[in-house]
C-alpha cells in the first residue's frame, strides 16, 4: 500500500500541519465502511505521506446525529485524547480543502510486522485506557475492528464519528469491563485534567469549533462522573454491544 514517511520524532502538531496543508497527490476509495472513506497520498516534508480522508459530503445521514458533523467528531476525539496525553488515536485534523470538500484527515496506521512480539500486559492496560476514552467521548460504536496494533506494538483506536452525543449512547466490544475499576493510570489522567483549569479551558477552546456547547458540557459531566464513580459503566448485554458489520 506504499510507504508512510514520517520523520523520526515528529510531533503531533507537526504531523497535523502536514496532514492539513500538504498537497494531495492521489485519492483512492477504501472499500469498507458505511460512509465515504479515502486513502490519500500527500506530498509530505519527507516524501509521500499516507492518510485517511473522510469528507463531510460522504457521511450517511443518521437519525440521532446532526448531518455533516461526523468528521468533526473524529477530530474532537483526537483533541480529547491528546489533551489527556494518551495518544490512542491517530493524529486527526480538520482539512477544509480536499478533493471532496471539508473533512477529517488522519495519519494512516500501517500493519505491524508479522513477527512482532506483543507485550500482553501493556495491551491489557491499553484496552482499559481506550475503554476509558470511549466513556468520555460517549462512543456509540466501538467495534473490535476499530482497534489496531501499530508497528511499534501500541494499541490504537479509529472510527470515532458517532461520539459526543448528549444522550448516553455507549456501545462497545469492551462491554465486559462494565462494573470494574478504571485503573489509576487512566483515571488519574482524567482527574488531573479536570482539576487543571488552564488545561481544561484550553481543551474547551479546541472543542468549540467541533462540537456544540451542550455536547462539550456533557463531555465534562461524563468525565466528572467517571472520576467520581471510578468504574466503567455497566451496559445492557444487547443494547450495549456494537453491531459487528
Amino acid at each position: 500500500m506504499g510507504s508512510r514517511e514520517v520523520p523520526e520524532g515528529a510531533e503531533a502538531e507537526d504531523l497535523g500541519r502536514w496532514l492539513r496543508d500538504s498537497p494531495i497527490l492521489n485519492v483512492e476509495r477504501m472499500p469498507w465502511g458505511s460512509n465515504a472513506v479515502f486513502l490519500v497520498r500527500l506530498d509530505g516534508p519527507a516524501g509521500e505521506l499516507l492518510a485517511v480522508y473522510k469528507p463531510a459530503r460522504g457521511e450517511r445521514p443518521l437519525w440521532d446525529f446532526p448531518s455533516g458533523t461526523l468528521h468533526r467528531r473524529e477530530v474532537a476525539t483526537n483533541v480529547v485524547d491528546h489533551a489527556l496525553g494518551w495518544r490512542f488515536t491517530p493524529t486527526t485534523v480538520l482539512r477544509e480543502v480536499g478533493p471532496f470538500g471539508e473533512g477529517s484527515i488522519q495519519e494512516f496506521i500501517p500493519d505491524p510486522p508479522r513477527d512482532l512480539d506483543l507485550d500482553t500486559e501493556q495491551m491489557e492496560s491499553s484496552l482499559r485506557g481506550i475503554a476509558a476514552l470511549d466513556v468520555l467521548i460517549n462512543n456509540a460504536d466501538r467495534k473490535q475492528a476499530h482497534l489496531l496494533v501499530d508497528p511499534q506494538g501500541g494499541l490504537r483506536g479509529i472510527d470515532h464519528g458517532v461520539t459526543f452525543h448528549t444522550d448516553f449512547k455507549l456501545r462497545t466490544a469492551l462491554i465486559d469491563l462494565g462494573g470494574t475499576p478504571v485503573p489509576p493510570l487512566w483515571l488519574g489522567a482524567v482527574s488531573e485534567l479536570l482539576s487543571d483549569q488552564a488545561r481544561l479551558a484550553m481543551l474547551r477552546r479546541a472543542l468549540q469549533p467541533l462540537l456544540d456547547s451542550a455536547e462539550i458540557k456533557a463531555f465534562e459531566r461524563r468525565a466528572t462522573a467517571l472520576v467520581t464513580e471510578g468504574t466503567y459503566p455497566e451496559l445492557h448485554q444487547w443494547h450495549g454491544r456494537p453491531f459487528e458489520w
